[in-house]
């Protein structure tokens, strides 16, 4: 079981602001069932979550698409996820699948936006993603099963029963 953010509201008193945070119970999984079925990216919770936020940021920008959630998953997807993931050099693609490659970047937008002290746009994260960190990554290693290989077995022949061509009833457990 974790948790997420079922309803937040932020009003401005005379005092200053106040936000209120109504929690809700989730199952194990929800994010990334969630993400799975808005976008069809199939990714690890983690991921899903920080993907999860950054598409609820579109959305809260983006709020002239109204509420319905598949159209601004769409949205969300060829207009910012995609075209992230296209502005990979070809020859760096092979360093991490498509979603870790977001997540990354979304990551390195907020490291940026720390050391800054201000938000950065996420195209000048991209290009400093690629360039400092990617570049310098190894591929991702491919998960691959056991080596294969033939092994060769002695033969033995002495305790083998000899078999009476004549008789036919030659049980097979005999020769296992």
């Amino acid at each position: 079981l974790g948790f997420d953010i079922g309803e937040m509201s932020i009003t401005t008193t005379d005092d200053g602001t106040r936000v209120s945070i109504q929690p809700k119970v989730v199952d194990a999984g929800h994010h990334q069932r969630r993400l799975l079925r808005l976008t069809g990216l199939d990714v690890e919770e983690n991921q899903a979550r920080r993907l999860l936020n950054d598409l609820d940021e579109f959305r809260a920008r983006i709020s002239r698409l109204g509420g319905d959630e598949e159209v601004v998953a769409h949205e969300w997807l060829t207009r910012v996820f995609e075209p992230v993931v296209m502005a990979i050099p070809y020859d760096l693609r092979a360093k991490l699948e498509p979603a870790e490659v977001y997540h990354q970047v979304l990551e390195h937008r907020w490291y940026l936006s720390q050391s800054r002290g201000g938000s950065v746009p996420l195209a000048e994260a991209l290009g400093s993603y690629v360039d400092d960190v990617l570049r310098h990554r190894r591929d991702e290693a491919t998960v691959m099963g056991p080596p294969t290989e033939t092994t060769s077995l002695p033969v033995i022949t002495a305790d083998l029963p000899t078999v009476d061509d004549d008789s036919g009833t030659v049980d097979w457990r005999d020769l296992v």
